[in-house]
């Protein structure tokens, strides 16, 4: 009896051959992997990024770092932590399995995390590239780091996101937005006499201008399965899509369909410049114009009810948050970090 729908499918094919083709491209620029494992969740696809190569992995909390110290023993947490005497218990455990590296951007949060300096825990400052979300100013990474190693904390180097990239015509200049300022953080730290063994940066928009002439490793995420927006910027191509959304017409109308998969699968986020709610794998015209819950209106598509379809989501990320499990050909694959946002 085939899955009932909506439910999340990955194409195992796709999914290796997207993991090979961004470990060969950053080696072939001289740069470490650490791929972000916020976007999968998952154990069984951490075991193939690392064994394609990847030097660790990149997540966004201490709770992701709790279920990814199961299969990696090098973990960045790419996020300014505020610790509490609650997530720093649960820290201090990850670091009895893990190296552990994590995100910081003040003086106040490295004084916060100076009890887990003899665990072990080194960090990293974030420095802001351009998308103005966090991180510091370059010149001002040295405040940060000077206060780690005050209280006994190493420090790791520097990382930066370039989220600006997920606009469109912006991922080579966001790309070299990141270059110039982890540049210049990491020279302030090294002319302070702070070593900065680590330059992290880095986005899947982004990754394909990486050089190693200034980074030294790249965190992207979405590369595993690739999502619409990733599609609609000309990162991939549709080929590249190895997750999607299969969902049944379930209403059919003189000028639309409607799909039994809404926001509570497909995730509501929307860029500005997306052309709809999600993409349909094998009928790049149709548009999602329209998300509820459980509903997703479609036009520039006709197919009769019963009729199943894929569906790309917009932001994969979100998506498989969702999502409780994986099918992948014949098995079943655990989203085993499902809510792990703490």
């Amino acid at each position: 009896m085939s899955r009932p729908t909506p439910h999340v499918r990955i194409d195992r094919a796709v999914l290796e051959r997207n993991i090979d083709t961004m470990q060969r491209a950053a080696g072939a620029a001289g740069l470490a992997l650490r791929p972000h494992a916020k976007t999968h969740k998952s154990l069984e696809v951490a075991r193939l990024q690392l064994a394609a190569g990847a030097v660790g992995l990149t997540v966004a909390t201490v709770s992701e770092a709790e279920v990814f110290a199961a299969v990696c023993d090098d973990l960045v947490i790419a996020y300014p932590l505020w610790m509490d005497d609650e997530r720093a218990g649960r820290l201090r455990g990850v670091l009895e399995r893990a190296a552990v590296a994590v995100g910081v951007d003040s003086v106040e949060s490295v004084r916060r995390l100076a009890p887990l300096a003899d665990a072990g825990l080194r960090v990293r400052v974030e420095v802001d590239s351009g998308h103005h979300r966090s991180g510091v100013p370059a010149g001002d990474v040295v405040a940060v780091a000077s206060a780690a190693t005050e209280v006994g904390l190493l420090v790791d180097g520097v990382f930066t996101f370039p989220g600006h990239s997920y606009s469109p015509d912006a991922r080579a200049s966001a790309a070299a937005d990141e270059q110039r300022e982890l540049a210049a953080a990491r020279d302030v730290l090294v002319a302070a006499g702070i070593p900065c063994p680590t330059v992290s940066g880095g986005s899947t928009p982004s990754v394909a201008y990486a050089r190693g002439e200034v980074l030294t490793e790249v965190r992207p995420g979405v590369y595993v399965f690739g999502d619409a927006q990733q599609w609609e910027l000309g990162t991939i191509a549709p080929e590249q899509v190895a997750l999607t959304v299969v969902a049944t017409v379930v209403g059919h109308y003189p000028d639309r369909v409607v799909l039994d998969a809404g926001s509570k699968v497909l995730g509501a986020d929307r860029s500005s410049w997306a052309t709809g709610h999600g993409r349909f794998l094998d009928h790049p015209d149709a548009v999602i114009t329209a998300l509820s819950e459980h509903h997703a209106t479609v036009t520039g598509f006709d197919a009769p009810r019963g009729t199943r379809v894929r569906v790309v989501p917009n932001h994969v990320c979100t998506a498989v948050n969702l999502a409780d499990d994986y099918a992948v050909d014949d098995a079943t694959w655990r989203v085993d970090a499902r809510n792990a946002n703490t």
